[in-house]
């Protein structure tokens, strides 16, 4: 096949002139380029009619242009930083020399009076600062200890040393305390298992390369748009239930908007769990991002569903100290309550991107590996994630999709089945829910006044014994989410019983820090009453019926001596029960 061009107009044969090619295809290439830079310098965010011109009349495809530009604008952000950087850094570098200058020409100054050196008015105005200071503090000792003395019947000099207050690492305030997030005082919950004092242990380890982290980078990105759609779009691609009123997704309308997510609906054992729901948060929304981009954090605001979470690597990190643009691999194992129901394990991205001011956009998707590292996960999380809005009164507009494919290899038990497939047990009702009743303890936790204390016997006599009863209560919940857990950690075994169901139990080590080192036996069983459950945490909430189920109260009656409401529900509180023979604290949620 015969070519005809170049300089002079010759005719040669293409395949023998690779250096030839080159040079066309080099030529080619910085044509496009200056081309494209030339409309940068113009329009640096072009329209997608814009984009379709450049690519007829460059030959490339409109994915290409649009990352292109993407790009190109990444790269003019990086040098106009790195120019103010080294602006900023010169500048710096000046002041710096001019005050060790002008200290060099305090030391030789010498007083006309005296020939001595001058006195130091930076320690003089200090000392005379510290004498103010020292004299408010006093004023302040002896109004405190008129108060002591007047209520307490004691100097406050004769009072107990105060000890000092342990503060975890879910560190947390709430919108009325500035709405930085930063600073709160915490449920102290980091000595638990499955918390940041316990390191889970992964079905494997991946190991990544330079394609999976640019790989993982276009499909965050590409997640990040689709969850902005399920979230702002409604009809048709969500409709309301006819029975309760839920978001449904329409299937249909899904794969037209979104065809390429959806290549494995086809299988006719995968399943689809999709729902979307809406609420108000008692949390400013830059705390939230901070809990659910720190695992640790995560995993101990939702004890009830998150049984193990990790970040196992951070792929891009966050810009100018917020969590936008964050990208990270990580795991989780989520649960229902009981042993009767497998866990669900996700190896999954987590990007975190600020839409506008006070709007924050989280999304989770799966990742993939390769078949070969004997991981073959039963379900898929497709974009799925949350909507925070900053609202005005310090609380947070949460907008939560949950998104899931699912391969059921083995069947759901019967009871547990209407609560799983209609996506209940792991959908957006129950994880907004959580958040909102674990904001509400950390609301409850700050209020210092007696407001939603009830103390009948002096059990609970200052705001930290109330923060101590709270921190207990946590412990208890955790404990108990973590006891009936089905992940890899704990292997049930059925012993026969009284129904289908049976009696499982689990035996294993206790040797996390703050509990007494032994073996912990668990044991669990489920059972269908034809009850209301509005009826069946009432039964099990009233210390006047606890003798009729508790056989550690030996039929003796309790009596609660504390109480401390913990949410806005008249349920949801902490209390201290005492019997004859012993006292034991109980929490209901």
């Amino acid at each position: 096949m015969e070519y005809s061009g170049g300089e002079g107009g010759e005719d040669h044969n293409a395949s023998s002139d690779p250096q030839g090619r080159k040079k066309r295809y080099h030529r080619h290439t910085m044509h496009q380029i200056q081309r494209l830079e030339a409309i940068f310098k113009e329009c640096p965010h072009p329209d997608e009619k814009q984009r379709s011109l450049l690519s007829r009349e460059l030959g490339l495809a409109p994915r290409q242009i649009k990352f292109w530009f993407q790009n190109r604008r990444t790269q003019m952000k990086a040098q106009h930083e790195r120019a103010d950087n080294c602006a900023l850094r010169a500048e710096n570098d000046k002041i710096r020399c001019e005050n060790i200058a002008i200290r060099e020409a305090l030391r030789n100054v010498i007083c006309p009076s005296c020939g001595g050196p001058p006195v130091n008015e930076d320690s003089y105005f200090d000392k005379q600062k510290f004498r103010i200071e020292n004299a408010h503090l006093k004023e302040e000792l002896d109004r405190v200890s008129s108060i002591a003395t007047k209520y307490i019947g004691r100097p406050i000099s004769q009072l107990p040393p105060m000890q000092p207050i342990h503060v975890s690492s879910l560190d947390l305030s709430m919108g009325s305390f500035g709405g930085r997030g930063i600073g709160g005082p915490s449920l102290d919950i980091d000595l638990l298992p499955g918390s940041s004092s316990t390191v889970p242990s992964l079905p494997f380890q991946p190991r990544l390369s330079d394609l999976d982290r640019s790989l993982m980078t276009d499909i965050a990105a590409h997640a990040m748009e689709e969850l902005l759609r399920l979230v702002q779009t409604n009809e048709p691609l969500w409709m309301k239930s006819k029975t309760d009123g839920r978001d449904i997704l329409n299937l249909e309308s899904y794969e037209r908007i979104f065809p390429m997510a959806n290549t494995n609906l086809k299988n006719p054992h995968l399943r689809i769990e999709a729902s979307r729901d809406s609420g108000v948060v008692i949390m400013n929304g830059l705390a939230l991002v901070d809990m659910f981009m720190d695992s640790h954090k995560w995993v101990e605001l939702f004890p009830a569903i998150v049984s193990v979470g990790k970040t196992i690597e951070v792929i891009s990190s966050e810009m100018l100290g917020s969590h936008s643009g964050s990208l990270q691999l990580m795991y989780k194992d989520l649960q229902v309550l009981s042993p009767l129901v497998s866990t669900r394990e996700f190896y999954f991205l987590r990007y975190c991107q600020q839409i506008e001011q006070g709007l924050w956009a989280i999304v989770d998707v799966s990742y993939d590996f390769p078949r070969e590292n004997q991981f073959s996960p039963q379900c898929r999380q497709l974009p799925s994630g949350c909507l925070i809005q900053d609202m005005p009164n310090g609380y947070s507009q949460v907008t939560w999709v949950e998104h899931v494919e699912i391969e059921d290899k083995t069947p759901t038990h019967r009871l547990y089945r209407d609560l799983v497939h209609s996506g209940l047990a792991f959908g957006a009702e129950r994880w907004l829910a959580i958040l909102c009743r674990m904001c509400e303890r950390f609301a409850c936790l700050m209020v210092t006044g007696t407001s939603t204390t009830r103390d009948l016997e002096g059990v609970i006599p200052s705001i930290d014994g109330k923060r101590s009863m709270m921190k207990l209560a946590q412990r208890m919940v955790n404990n108990f989410c973590t006891s009936i857990s089905t992940s890899n950690s704990h292997r049930w075994t059925t012993l026969s019983g009284m129904n289908e169901v049976g009696i499982r139990v689990t035996v294993h080590k206790s040797t996390d820090p703050g509990q007494p080192n032994g073996v912990v036996l668990n044991a669990a069983t489920t059972i269908w009453l034809p009850v209301s459950p509005h009826n069946v945490f009432n039964f099990f909430k009233d210390e006047r019926t606890r003798a009729q189920w508790d056989v550690l109260s030996n039929g003796n009656g309790m009596q609660e001596v504390a109480h401390i409401a913990n949410g806005s529900h008249p349920g949801n509180c902490i209390s201290v029960l005492r019997n004859r023979l012993s006292t034991l604290a109980k929490t209901t949620c």
